[in-house]
């Protein structure tokens, strides 16, 4: 009985370390930016875009993060793209007034 205890503890002793290295080796990667390859031709409606980031390499564009969560990759250039960063700028420092 005590060598059944036994083996059954070390079993789960191994389980749990298991675990938690393949965890730790997932989570201790750096994520990988991410970076846009296409571009969208779509003008998007800008009440659900809730930020954006600009991205110069590999190409020059805008990545506008939705309300979902979704990243869109844009041109820089367009007139629609250059509104609504304005907008999403205008949002942003009204929150933090």
């Amino acid at each position: 009985m005590k060598l059944h205890t036994t083996a059954i503890l070390l079993l789960f002793s191994f389980g749990v370390f298991t675990m938690h290295t393949v965890k730790g080796s997932s989570s201790s990667e750096p994520m990988r930016k991410f970076k846009c390859v296409n571009l969208s031709a779509r003008q998007l409606n800008i009440r659900n875009l809730v930020n954006y980031e600009k991205q110069r390499v590999p190409t020059d564009a805008i990545v506008f993060l939705t309300a979902g969560g979704i990243k869109i990759c844009v041109r820089p250039n367009q007139k629609w793209v250059q509104a609504a960063i304005k907008r999403i700028d205008e949002r942003h420092t009204a929150k933090l007034k």
